[in-house]
């Protein structure tokens, strides 16, 4: 009701004006046309035929103007607005009685009424549209924005969803894979004692029921995930040593002079290569053994990991493969502007290469 209060106000000051308070009748239809301005929003139409008596009757301008405004811009269609406007345009030219259209001639005085009449009528119509069109690009523009925020939270949330699958890969699968690598030894070397090979046989499968899921999880992440970097705090070159004492595998590490510390991403990059490889020999070559080499040469960082072909007595660890190891090596380079590659070697074995710029 306070949004009406100036419209309302304004027509009815007007209608006082022009008609005065001892108009009677007419004064009372300005007043009415004036009221009915309170159904500009919801019934535009109901507005405007309230006002167009007054103005035909009494000259009252700013009710059925103000009406038309608003049957403009609250309808979809221009078409009542334009009826709107001629009829507006009409009732402010037309004399009272209608008989009189006979004493009109074709004078400078009547084509200067009949284009102000025009002009009220025209233009409070092209004043609605505008205003309509305005709106809509407003809103066009606002709608625009809230999906362009939306499809960026949606592009973070793949990105993170991506970086934890990786992470989550590079990290867990590798512990897991060797907790059973290491139950696998401990049946073999314990066939005495029944306990610890139960023992043994449940850990077993438990990790391998583990990895399971854990490939299955990281399937899901990886579905509308993109390429980002690592998380941190996380192992850099240093911490390689470790990584390949704990592999349980025979491994020489050939570690070149760096000349101080790289680029944290790299050499993260450069681990998690490593941890990979050695993660898939022993998950698909039981037995062979391995050689890691980690040096820079001509501006890069070159990684290469190479592995024998399996032992003919060892047996396979069973553990399932997520086909994600090698494809996020690969994410990791192309993130850092390197290359990678990797593939079985013609006498048996693999091979997996990666460069890094430094």
């Amino acid at each position: 009701m306070r949004s009406a209060a100036l419209p309302v106000g304004v027509a009815a000051l007007d209608g006082l004006v022009v008609n005065a308070v001892h108009a009677g009748p007419v004064l009372w239809g300005a007043l009415a046309a004036a009221g009915a301005l309170v159904l500009r929003r919801r019934q535009p139409e109901l507005a405007l035929a309230a006002g167009i008596p007054g103005l035909y009757l009494g000259h009252l301008a700013f009710a059925p103007l103000i009406a038309l405004y608003f049957l403009a811009v609250h309808r979809r269609s221009a078409v009542p607005g334009a009826v709107g406007a001629v009829l507006v345009a009409l009732a402010q030219f037309l004399p009272l009685p209608l008989g009189d259209i006979t004493l009109l001639r074709l004078d400078h005085d009547i084509v200067l009424q009949a284009l102000d009449s025009c002009a009220l009528g025209v233009g409070a119509f092209v004043l609605g549209r505008s205003s309509r069109q305005r709106r809509e690009r407003l809103r066009e523009i606002t709608e625009g924005r809230e999906r362009e925020h939306r499809l960026l939270a949606q592009h973070t949330l793949a990105t993170e969803r991506a970086r934890l699958a990786r992470e989550m890969h590079d990290v867990v699968a590798h512990k897991v894979s060797l907790i059973s690598l290491q139950a696998g030894a401990l049946q073999v070397t314990e066939p005495g004692a029944a306990a610890v090979r139960e023992t043994a046989g449940v850990i077993r499968e438990l990790s391998v029921d583990t990895l399971t899921e854990l490939q299955h999880l990281v399937g899901v992440l990886r579905a509308d995930g993109g390429n980002t970097g690592g998380l941190v705090p996380q192992p850099r070159l240093a911490d390689l040593g470790g990584l390949i004492e704990e592999s349980a595998l025979p491994v020489e590490l050939r570690l070149g002079d760096l000349d101080g510390p790289l680029p944290e991403a790299v050499e993260r990059a450069a681990y998690r290569t490593v941890q990979e490889a050695l993660t898939n020999v022993r998950k698909h070559a039981p037995g062979a053994r391995a050689e890691v080499r980690v040096g820079p040469a001509g501006g890069r960082l070159h990684v290469e990991v190479r592995n024998t072909a399996a032992g003919r007595s060892a047996v396979p660890p069973g553990l399932p493969a997520g086909g994600n190891g090698l494809v996020g090596l690969r994410e990791r380079a192309q993130l850092l502007g390197g290359s990678f590659t990797s593939g079985p070697l013609p006498g048996g074995g693999f091979l997996v290469r990666a460069e890094f710029p430094v």
